[in-house]
């Protein structure tokens, strides 16, 4: 299997995908940013509850596969599967860094 370089924050926010809205949250700057599905997520509270809610809705699991840099972001490719039509998709995750942490995250096809 094939190994990203992902820079740490990023690695990090993988890693706690796969536990609960809480340790997502953690992966953020106090002032972090979601964007997804139109929706705008502020702050920890509301990242770890939009965390909650699509695990509650989806199930679903996001595996990194390709990683760019554009400018400051970098973008992650995943395959995503879960209980939504169409799964598995790929999504690309655009994520801003700012002190070690996530600034912003997009998620979009």
């Amino acid at each position: 299997m094939h190994t990203l370089d992902l820079p740490e924050p990023i690695a990090a926010y993988f890693e706690a995908d796969r536990l609960d809205g809480q340790a997502l949250a953690r992966c953020f700057n106090d002032d972090g940013v979601v964007l997804d599905e139109g929706h705008t997520q502020r702050g920890p509270a509301q990242i770890a509850d939009w965390k909650t809610a699509m695990d509650a809705k989806y199930a679903a699991t996001a595996r990194p596969h390709t990683v760019a840099q554009d400018g400051r972001a970098h973008v992650v490719t995943c395959n995503v599967s879960g209980a939504f039509p169409g799964s598995p998709v790929d999504l690309r995750y655009t994520f801003t860094l700012a002190r070690g942490r996530i600034a912003s995250l997009e998620i979009a096809p």
